[in-house]
C-alpha cells in the first residue's frame, strides 16, 4: 500500500477523479508515511469525511504491518448517520485493539433540556474516562480517537494530553461546525470549541475537512 489519500469535502478517496455533474473539485494530498510519531487532529462538520479519512489512516497502519501496534477508542454515538464508528468503514479494526464504550449518547440530540444535554454528557465522560485508563494502564506506541469531542463536553485538555503523551503517534476526529450548535442552554458548545481551540494549539498537525 502506497499510504497516500485525495481528501474532498465529502470523499476520501485514493485517486483523482470528477465529481457527479463533471464539477472539478479541490483535493488535498496525504500522505500517511508522514504523520507517523506525529499529533494529528482531522476537524469538520458532520458528514465531512472524519472517520473515512481516520479508517484510510488505520487500514495503511495494518497493511504496514503495524496492527498490535495501534490502540483506537471510539467514542462515536452512531445516531441517525451522525458520529459514525470506524468499524462501519473498515474491518481492520479486527487487526488491533479497538475499544469502545456499550454506549455513547449524542447529547445535544437525544437531550430535550439543559438538564438532559448535561446528564448525557456526564454518561459519555464516564464511559470514556474507563477506556482512556485501560490504554493508560497497557499503551501502545499509536493511539486513535474517533470522536474526540464527546469527551470534551465534560473532560478536560490536560488530562487528554497526559493520555496523548504515552504514544508515538496520535490521531483523532473531532466534531468542528455550527450543525449541532444547539445544547440547549448546557453550555457544551462553547465548551467544546474553547477546549478544541486549545487541543488543536498542541497538534503537530490539524485536517480541516
Amino acid at each position: 500500500m502506497e499510504g497516500l489519500a485525495f481528501v474532498d469535502k465529502n470523499l476520501i478517496s485514493h485517486s483523482r477523479g470528477l465529481p457527479a455533474g463533471g464539477r472539478r473539485r479541490e483535493w488535498m494530498r496525504i500522505d500517511f508515511r508522514e504523520l507517523l510519531g506525529k499529533r494529528v487532529l482531522v476537524v469538520g462538520e458532520v458528514g465531512s469525511g472524519k472517520t473515512r479519512l481516520l479508517a484510510r489512516f488505520l487500514e495503511f497502519l495494518v497493511d504496514s504491518g503495524c496492527g498490535p501496534e495501534v490502540t483506537l477508542i471510539d467514542l462515536a454515538p452512531s445516531y441517525r448517520g451522525v458520529g459514525r464508528l470506524v468499524e462501519e468503514h473498515t474491518d481492520a479494526v479486527r487487526a488491533i485493539r479497538y475499544l469502545k464504550p456499550d454506549k455513547i449518547f449524542p447529547p445535544r440530540l437525544l437531550g430535550r433540556n439543559r438538564e438532559e444535554v448535561l446528564k448525557y454528557a456526564e454518561l459519555n465522560y464516564g464511559a470514556a474516562e474507563k477506556l482512556f485508563g485501560k490504554f493508560a494502564e497497557n499503551p501502545s506506541k499509536i493511539l486513535f480517537i474517533n470522536d474526540l469531542t464527546i469527551y470534551l463536553h465534560r473532560g478536560g485538555v490536560e488530562e487528554l494530553l497526559e493520555l496523548i503523551g504515552l504514544a508515538e503517534t496520535f490521531a483523532a476526529t473531532a466534531y468542528e461546525g455550527s450543525m449541532l450548535e444547539d445544547d440547549k442552554g448546557s453550555g457544551i458548545t462553547a465548551r467544546e470549541r474553547r477546549l478544541l481551540s486549545r487541543l488543536k494549539r498542541e497538534m503537530d498537525i490539524v485536517l480541516r475537512l
